[in-house]
């Protein structure tokens, strides 16, 4: 687990969240400016069949309806551009630098729980969400935004945002500020969202045994 003792978010609404990103990053300045100084390419993950459902989505869903939409939209790339690389690079560094990193079974006692960390708590799982909606409510578009399943060095499940531009894919990590291309990264990559719908996962790479749950 990622180990940065932060000031926590005040608990509240994520639009409130938003308000203090903001606030946050008119302060972030130079390093910011360093992470978002050029515009990257990369490849694209090749993706294979539906694959099964990760329990933590489909219990969020459950509790956040509005959060998963149903129904397909056809598939979208993010446009990456200077500011939607900047964008990226901020809200990567800003919740990874705001959330309190803390495992479900502290956090929830359950082992494996999906939420918007409001709470300014929360491990992979809600750092990649959190991520999600603040750039979905800066413009970036649903389906290019793709909560993705990975197995790290150790081979234990961890969770990041994968973002599919039209100069590539890349990764937003809670275990790390700069965004990098997903090959970049020393993960397995199992599996992800389907670009068309958020409910329909699918596989990554040959068929491996999925994580049970994932928990940095």
């Amino acid at each position: 687990m990622r180990v940065l003792l932060c000031r926590p978010v005040l608990a509240g609404s994520v639009l409130a969240l938003s308000a203090l990103l903001l606030c946050a990053g008119a302060q972030a300045g130079s390093r910011q400016e360093r992470l978002a100084g050029r515009v990257p390419q990369a490849t694209s993950i090749s993706v294979g069949e539906q694959t099964l459902t990760p329990w933590g989505w489909a219990d969020f869903c459950n509790r956040n309806a509005e959060e998963c939409p149903p129904g397909a939209l056809p598939p979208e790339d993010a446009k990456l551009t200077a500011s939607s690389w900047s964008a990226l690079s901020r809200v990567n560094m800003l919740v990874n630098a705001m959330i309190q990193p803390l495992s479900d079974t502290d956090h929830w006692n359950v082992l494996d729980r999906w939420d918007i960390p409001t709470d300014g708590y929360g491990d992979c799982e809600d750092y990649a969400l959190l991520k999600r909606k603040l750039l979905m409510a800066e413009g970036l578009p649903r389906q290019a935004l793709l909560i993705t399943v990975v197995k790290d060095e150790n081979g234990d499940g961890h969770a990041i945002l994968t973002i599919k531009t039209d100069r590539g894919d890349f990764v937003l990590d809670n275990m790390r500020d700069e965004v990098k291309a997903w090959n970049q990264l020393p993960y397995r990559f199992v599996k992800r969202q389907s670009q068309s719908d958020p409910n329909v996962w699918e596989q990554i790479g040959e068929p491996t045994s999925a994580p049970l749950i994932v928990s940095r």
